[in-house]
């Protein structure tokens, strides 16, 4: 697989002063930029996945007509939370 560029990026002083000073022993600069691209693209996946399933709850909802309150959603994750906390 043929590899592909980012387009530079500049970036104050500061900035790249403060992203050196984090590199873990033998870490490069362009290591750590990838890695948080990486990153990134994970966390907007997760979160485009999470309002696709809130958008689908959504019109279940809607189609059912079946509606929870936050309080008793409240009321089973305390209970789930319990749970686990008790280690059942």
């Amino acid at each position: 697989m043929k590899t592909a560029t980012i387009p530079s990026l500049r970036v104050a002083p500061e900035l790249r002063d403060a992203a050196e000073s984090l590199l873990l022993e033998g870490e490069t600069l362009s290591g750590f930029v990838e890695q948080s691209l990486r990153d990134k693209i994970q966390q907007r996946l997760s979160q485009q996945a999470f309002v696709a399933r809130g958008m689908a709850s959504r019109e279940e909802a809607r189609k059912t007509n079946q509606y929870y309150s936050a309080e008793s959603v409240i009321g089973d994750l305390k209970n789930l939370l319990n749970k686990a906390k008790a280690g059942n």
